[in-house]
């Protein structure tokens, strides 16, 4: 259901029910919320990558989870919940390999991410006014800090299907990567990362999320306080030094 693989300090979630393509149930959102928690605390994890297997990245909620009865929404998003959250204060970068179509809640996950790079084959769809429902996982709070208010009102209320070129020309992902080189390319994107001085990485994400509803001034204090811990850190000595040497550094995480 959940399939995890550590290499080169990436640790790889592939959300695995292609049958459905990777529709979530409750089990399936519990384990990767237990994933990305275990990811917090083990020091080889230096890059988080959630993808899907077979031809969806994820098509949202499984409705057959609910057949036969009527959902408890506020109840059922208690599980959705728990994985935006843990990717949000997750203090490593989280990148949504998108390598198929990300519908619904699957947009929601993606959105949820760092940083998105996707399948040239991929497709975005909001979907939940599709079937009279509002958007959930966050997505009324990530879709217009990337868009903006009046384009994510449309993208919520007319739900049109965005290419991979679309997506990208709109800001939803960083990189569109050829189809048939998609995993090849993906992984190299996250190696990318994850050599990279990925304790500054941790202080960017939480700057940002500060300075989303911060005054000027409280982010310039922000910014001093977190400037303290970065310049303390090996990872700068050592980029320091590899500048005085005109080498490339060697950055450890730390």
């Amino acid at each position: 259901m959940l399939q995890q693989a550590l290499e080169n300090g990436v640790l790889t979630l592939t959300l695995n029910r292609p049958e459905s393509l990777n529709a979530f149930t409750s089990e399936l959102l519990d384990a990767l919320a237990d994933a990305l928690k275990e990811a917090g605390k083990n020091e080889a994890v230096r890059a988080v990558v959630i993808t899907g297997a077979g031809r969806g990245f994820s098509a949202g909620q499984d409705l057959k989870e609910f057949q036969g009865r009527e959902p408890a929404f506020r109840q059922h998003l208690r599980h959705y919940n728990r994985v935006i959250e843990r990717i949000a204060t997750l203090d490593k970068p989280v990148i949504a390999a998108v390598n198929g179509v990300a519908a619904g809640a699957g947009l929601s996950l993606a959105l949820a991410c760092d940083l998105r790079v996707a399948s040239s084959a991929a497709v975005f769809i909001t979907a939940f006014s599709r079937i009279a429902l509002v958007p959930d996982s966050g997505m009324t709070y990530t879709l217009p800090r990337i868009v903006g208010y009046a384009k994510a009102y449309e993208l919520l209320t007319l739900s049109p299907k965005l290419s991979a070129e679309e997506a990208l020309a709109l800001g939803l992902v960083n990189r569109v990567f050829p189809e048939a080189a998609f995993a090849e390319k993906a992984r190299a994107f996250a190696e990318e990362i994850a050599q990279g001085p990925t304790k500054s990485y941790a202080l960017i994400k939480r700057l940002l999320k500060k300075s989303a509803a911060a005054t000027l001034e409280e982010v310039l204090e922000y910014e001093a306080y977190m400037q303290e811990l970065t310049g303390r850190s090996e990872d700068h000595k050592e980029g320091v030094q590899a500048f005085l040497e005109k080498r490339a550094p060697e950055f450890k995480g730390r």
